[in-house]
């Protein structure tokens, strides 16, 4: 019965997902600020007053509690101001879409995309490479051979192999093989394989035991083999042959056409081998999708409340600006993208300031900086700039299609400033610019091709602090900010109150 549930789930969840589009169609059931009405609010035909500063705040679907406080500190005293009210514009860039894939669904926090496991071979070891029955792998010239993989559901595996030539009499070779886990210069496991130690022959590979681990969900590991002879490995290009995905609890890592294997990938891309896992906690993964159709329904129920809260806050404030993008930490490139365009067709301005919604901003000392240091002219980005960042190859931060070890300098994402023309520049290269994993380093990938002058100032802040003079500090809670604000209201300083 169990099993006859998890074949049910994919036929239930494409029920329920072609509903779903059905149902975003109808006019009722649009993102918020992509009806053709809200496409003329957002486009308007002229461009009615000018602004020297465009403040534009990089914010979330569901940061309405960020959002209220900003209105109520910062925002709030800019609109008071009797100088600065007419000369700056802020909005918060919300992506127009919500994720349809429920968090707990989703292949990792930062994505939209499914996690698609389906049918899982549970209680049983699992071969994760097929050869076909008339394909025998072919001995090679390459002495190591590496292939990268990424756990999608918490596996252990139990055995690692190697293949064999079918011409040696009995096992002949040296062959050393290791699984690292990424960015890691030390092995977590291996298996060494010799004439008087070859293991045991299963099909066509030889394998020998490992020690035992879970390797948890967003596991990023390769699997190296390396020969101890002369002559090179018995090998198979990694594009002929099966990979047993155990139902889609795993997936292979290999470098195609714009994307790149892991620094630590070690000889040609390939496998001389294989190995043999277990998938864990079959029972709980298999209660996850069951309840997936309920949890599905629920979450499409939750976007159209959401939806609405939008649009009901848009109106009241008057301060969001929806981009067609999904709203998700992969697309917040996109989404900053969208807004420069924005900002070009709608606006008429001298300078635009991005920051993010967790983020304290001080406009006024922001003014005040541009006066004295007198940072004016085209070409211009003013900020607090990261230089040499390595570049991440795993995690949050995982970059696969960035093919240098470093970022260019980037302006960390507290607050930065850029001048009219670069606006211009982004939102008319917009369409062609490619996207990175964020938005701060693809700005800084995006800048080395036009080389801007660079106005280094330690006052945008980097880094979750507090210092007298500074123009922007990030990684606040809605509770930080008001208080960080209510010290600058009664004392001038948000750091501290001296006593009295």
């Amino acid at each position: 019965m169990r099993n006859w549930l998890v074949l049910l789930c994919p036929c239930v969840i494409g029920a329920v997902l072609h509903l779903w589009l059905r149902l975003r169609s109808q006019p009722d059931a649009r993102a918020p600020g992509v009806s053709p009405a809200d496409q003329l609010a957002l486009f308007p035909q002229g461009k009615s007053n000018h602004y020297d500063v465009v403040v534009g705040v990089l914010s979330a679907r569901n940061n309405h509690e960020l959002r209220k406080v900003i209105r109520s500190t910062w925002l709030k005293h800019l609109l008071q101001h009797p100088a600065l009210s007419q000369r700056v514009l802020v909005k918060f860039i919300i992506g127009a879409h919500g994720c349809e894939v429920p968090v707990e669904d989703r292949e990792d926090p930062y994505s939209c995309k499914l996690l698609n496991i389906t049918n899982p071979v549970l209680n049983q070891e699992i071969e994760a490479f097929i050869l076909s029955e008339d394909t025998s792998p072919g001995l090679s010239e390459d002495q190591v051979v590496s292939v990268s993989f990424r756990v999608l559901y918490p596996i252990v595996i139990t055995s690692l192999g190697v293949f064999y030539d079918a011409s040696d009499a009995g096992f002949q070779r040296n062959i050393t093989v290791k699984l690292y886990q990424a960015e890691q210069e030390e092995a977590l496991f291996s298996a060494r394989f010799s004439p008087p130690s070859c293991g045991v022959q299963v099909n066509k590979l030889w394998y020998k035991p490992v020690e035992q681990f879970i390797l948890p969900e967003s596991f990023e590991g390769t699997i190296v083999w390396e020969s101890q002879d002369l002559q090179g490995l018995v090998s198979r290009n990694l594009h002929k042959v099966t990979v047993n995905d155990g139902g889609g609890v795993l997936r292979v890592i290999a470098a195609g056409e714009g994307t790149l294997p892991h620094e630590f990938m070690e000889g040609v891309e390939g496998i001389a081998g294989g190995f043999i896992y277990t998938i864990q906690e079959g029972d709980t993964l298999l209660k996850n999708l069951h309840s997936r159709p309920r949890r599905l329904i629920d979450h499409i129920i939750n976007l159209h409340e959401e939806d609405s809260l939008l649009k009901e806050e848009s109106r009241i404030y008057n301060d969001i600006v929806f981009v067609d993008v999904v709203d998700t930490y992969r697309n917040v490139p996109a989404k900053l993208l969208n807004f420069y365009r924005w900002t070009v067709e709608t606006t008429s301005f001298d300078l635009l300031l991005k920051t993010d919604d967790d983020c304290y901003i001080d406009l006024e000392a922001v003014f005040n900086r541009i006066t004295h240091k007198s940072l004016e002219g085209p070409n211009f980005w003013w900020g607090n700039f990261r230089m040499n960042w390595a570049v991440d190859r795993t995690g949050k931060w995982q970059e696969l299609e960035y093919p240098s070890p470093a970022y260019p300098a980037f302006a960390c994402g507290s607050g930065y400033v850029i001048s009219r023309d670069i606006v211009h520049w982004l939102a008319s290269n917009s369409e062609r610019l490619k996207t990175y994993q964020g938005e701060d380093v693809s700005m800084g990938i995006w800048m080395a091709a036009i080389g801007p002058k660079r106005y280094q100032d330690s006052l945008w802040l980097c880094e979750k602090t507090c210092e007298i003079g500074m123009l922007s500090s990030p990684q606040y809670s809605p509770q930080e900010l008001t208080e960080l604000w209510k010290l600058k209201e009664l004392c001038g300083d948000p750091c501290k109150c001296e006593a009295r």
